[in-house]
């Protein structure tokens, strides 16, 4: 059992002050479930954004929440670490779910979400059939392959998975490893194509379905390498889509991420449907951590010229602790019989 909270009395009384008061409490409830911007609290709260930001900023200076900016948006979200995030993980816990003004929040939250979903798989719609094309002129692709192939290797594997799938190629890239393999899209157009390039490549090993992220519509702990190839800037809460691929591992499998270093292409966000602007090695390296994954390379890749619309990619390889951890445990116990 883990210890509790040991908070000193002014810190406590802090922390009660400024999440004791009804708004400030809606906030923190709200952003215990995914990072958002002030635009989406005020849209949920149906409150003045002066009103918002003079929440947010009492939260912040007691230490509860926490802002960072992605181009011209700032982002809010709870405290990671210290006593006084858990102390408020406490008390929203403590809550009723079934309170109207707390359920009202979340049904706005959830239809906040959906809006963003649907506007990214409108845009994937649009796109399908080109969507290989207009990513080629913000990455450099042979560069990034040929890297994710050189980290992956050339060793056997029984099942592959890529979340994400759009038009296929991952699964067309790494053919020759798998003996089966998976493709997960929530667009359908995209299914189209990518089961299109699957059949015109004469991968019979392969299938795609059409699924959320964040439900993949397959088993969990079987697949032994996992890949998510310029999806995470799509989606908002980036973190926990990071958690269900890892939960789609099997012991000592494999998860390859392929996205953008941050960047402040703000057309991206308005054009093409980008939530997020890049992420940083440290905040994708957290969240592997935080899904019990070794991380095991992080590379980036600069452009070959630098223009107004370089951008630098990025690829993190980690790996599943179970198997490492259960040997290093037998290994432990044969030093101490010996």
């Amino acid at each position: 059992m883990l210890d509790p909270v040991r908070l000193d009395l002014d810190t406590l009384v802090d922390v009660l002050k400024a999440a004791g008061e009804p708004t400030r409490m809606r906030l923190v409830a709200l952003l215990a479930d995914g990072d958002l911007t002030v635009t989406d609290l005020t849209a949920i709260l149906g409150q003045s954004q002066p009103r918002i930001s003079r929440h947010l900023k009492l939260l912040m200076e007691a230490g509860l929440i926490e802002r960072y900016q992605e181009g011209a948006w700032a982002y809010f979200r709870l405290t990671g670490e210290g006593g006084e995030s858990a102390l408020v993980r406490t008390l929203i816990a403590a809550s009723d779910t079934q309170d109207a003004v707390l359920a009202r929040d979340a049904e706005r939250l959830s239809g906040v979400k959906r809006a963003r979903a649907e506007r990214a798989q409108a845009y994937f719609a649009r796109n399908a059939e080109s969507w290989d094309e207009l990513r080629s002129l913000h990455v450099p692709e042979e560069r990034v392959e040929a890297k994710l192939v050189e980290l992956v290797g050339s060793k056997p594997i029984d099942s592959m998975l890529d979340l994400g799938t759009g038009t296929g190629r991952i699964l067309q890239l790494f053919q020759g490893i798998y003996r089966r393999g998976y493709g997960v899209d929530a667009s359908r157009n995209m299914l189209s194509v990518a089961r299109a390039n699957l059949d015109e490549a004469r991968i019979m090993h392969a299938s795609v379905r059409h699924g959320d992220l964040f439900n993949p519509p397959l088993e969990r702990n079987r697949y032994d390498l996992v890949t998510v190839h310029q999806v995470l800037h799509f989606v908002q809460d980036a973190g926990s889509a990071i958690a269900e691929a890892a939960r789609m591992l099997a012991p000592a499998g494999r998860l390859a991420i392929v996205d953008f270093a941050p960047h402040d292409l703000e057309y991206l966000r308005s054009d093409h449907a980008h939530q997020r602007l890049g992420f940083s090695h440290e905040t994708v390296s957290d969240w592997l951590e935080e899904a019990d994954l070794e991380v095991e390379s992080v590379i980036d890749l600069p452009p070959d010229t630098a223009s107004e619309r370089s951008l630098t990619v990025t690829i993190w390889l980690a790996r599943d602790r179970r198997l490492l951890v259960a040997e290093g445990d037998d290994s432990a116990t044969q030093r101490g019989a010996a």
